[in-house]
């Protein structure tokens, strides 16, 4: 492969405080807000008092959950800190589960996304009716190829989409959130009848209660993404704390006004109703931006994109370098960029957009998402004690491990226990079928002759090579 010898490929710290509260802005909020209001209501047997305490529910758990992470990524200041994180506290195999399970959780989130980003961007098209679903897959997988080609361009080519992501995101939730208060400040009857007598509905089970917090989780999920990025932040032991307790109590208020503001405007049977919620919000509020709220929606979407696939491939490249997965995978092009990884996500990806079904989706990714919350949290814990003397710039407040262990437990054990169904026993397969790829490929490490001779050919299709050692990695003696 030709290129300078003086240019080092690997990838860099150069993202700072601004740029890292823009990337938990948009990996927070992207498609959950705009779709787990339906969940949370329809989970909470459309009581929306307790559809309201769910979201502050939610909240606090995702700070809590935020900070664990926090300690993980500024303790192990490397790319994907948690994979490093689950390898020293429990071992390459269970590192090898989180990855298993990340190559097909990551591109089911990208498939979800990409739906989303369709759904709403086609729509003001089919004014009187559903979008039919073959131009929805059909859009969703060209958003989602453009996303792949510019993440192969590099992290600072992906800055000013952030930016102007931001912008448009909390632009489109002020506005939404502020009218809302407006209506109930002015007190129209109509409006304020809909908040009066909230918890007047049917109590939800437990097991349906767990489920609504699932959904509203989903739209708080992204607060631990700087173990993803913490190898390309400078100073992360500052930049990280500042990073989140800049963006989660803005996202928290945020989240709380537009669910007011759905509730003020939409009955609970409308909001269940709907398919596309800020739409038919704008509709009856102000239905002139009825045709401009999709394509702003859709833009804001389109960098949560991005973001998804930025994460997801640096999963891939680090286990690559640990030879967890091929050496292919942890190749850059010369926009140290993860080319081979980026391409692998897009594709399954791809595959699962044909597939996704939105609502049950999420439930079944925020269950495994629980399971590993509850061994990061261990894992912490398992770290404290046996190596006190650890370096440790930042430490989260003891009771908030306890606080974050107890609910994802819970959230792990009541559907089984109360609401068993197929698919959580399938999820505990799937988690075992891991075996049957790391015992021959990892734990004696065969060799494939054929993958090797094709590993040469593609470095030489798409320019790519294997990366310079940088601070980054972590050395050998301490994984």
């Amino acid at each position: 492969m030709a290129m300078d010898i003086e240019k080092k490929i690997y990838l860099k710290r150069q993202l700072g405080y601004f740029w890292g509260t823009n990337f938990l802005i948009i990996n927070i909020i992207g498609a959950g807000i705009f779709v787990s209001p339906k969940g949370v209501l329809q989970y909470s047997s459309m009581n929306v008092g307790v559809s309201l305490c769910v979201w502050v529910f939610c909240a606090v758990l995702s700070l809590t959950s935020t900070l664990c992470a926090a300690e993980i990524g500024i303790t192990f200041p490397y790319t994907v800190a948690h994979y490093y994180f689950l390898k020293r506290c429990f071992g390459p195999f269970v590192a090898f589960l989180r990855l298993w399970t990340s190559l097909f959780t990551g591109p089911g989130v990208l498939a979800s996304q990409a739906l989303l980003l369709a759904e709403y961007g086609i729509q003001p098209f089919y004014p009187s009716c559903s979008a039919p679903a073959v131009p929805k897959k059909c859009l969703a997988l060209a958003m989602l190829w453009i996303v792949g080609i510019l993440n192969s361009r590099g992290v600072k080519e992906l800055s000013w989409l952030q930016t102007v992501s931001t912008v448009l995101k909390m632009g489109i939730l002020s506005f939404i959130s502020l009218s809302g208060l407006f209506l109930l400040v002015t007190g129209r009857k109509e409006n304020v009848r809909r908040l009066q007598n909230a918890f007047d509905a049917e109590f939800p089970e437990v097991s349906r209660l767990i489920e609504a917090i699932f959904q509203g989780y989903f739209a708080f999920s992204g607060g631990g993404s700087f173990t993803y990025v913490a190898g390309e932040l400078k100073e992360p032991s500052k930049t990280i704390p500042r990073c989140i307790f800049t963006a989660l109590p803005l996202v928290t208020v945020v989240y709380l006004l537009a669910n007011l503001s759905y509730l003020t405007v939409l009955s609970p049977q409308e909001l269940l109703s709907s398919d596309a919620v800020a739409l038919t919000w704008t509709d009856r509020v102000i239905p002139q931006l009825t045709w401009s709220v999709p394509f702003a929606i859709s833009a804001s979407l389109f960098s949560n994109l991005v973001t998804s696939v930025f994460e997801t491939s640096r999963t891939s490249y680090i286990a690559s370098k640990n030879g967890q997965l091929p050496l292919l995978c942890s190749t850059l092009n010369v926009h140290s960029s993860p080319f081979m990884a980026v391409l692998l996500d897009v594709s399954m990806g791809s595959i699962a957009i044909v597939l996704t079904n939105l609502i049950e989706l999420i439930n079944y990714l925020f269950f495994v998402f629980s399971i590993w919350t509850v061994l990061s949290v261990i894992g912490i814990l398992k770290l404290r004690y046996q190596e006190p003397n650890l370096h440790r710039p930042y430490k989260v407040f003891s009771p908030f491990l306890f606080i974050t262990a107890a609910i994802s437990l819970s959230m792990v054990l009541i559907p089984l226990i109360k609401s068993p169904k197929m698919q959580y026993i399938y999820v505990f397969l799937f988690f075992l079928g891991g075996l049957l790829f790391y015992v021959p490929l990892i734990h004696f490490k065969l060799k494939l002759m054929w993958f090797q001779k094709l590993t040469c050919y593609l470095q030489l299709l798409f320019n790519i090579c294997i990366p310079d050692v940088s601070d980054e990695h972590v050395p050998e003696e301490e994984s």
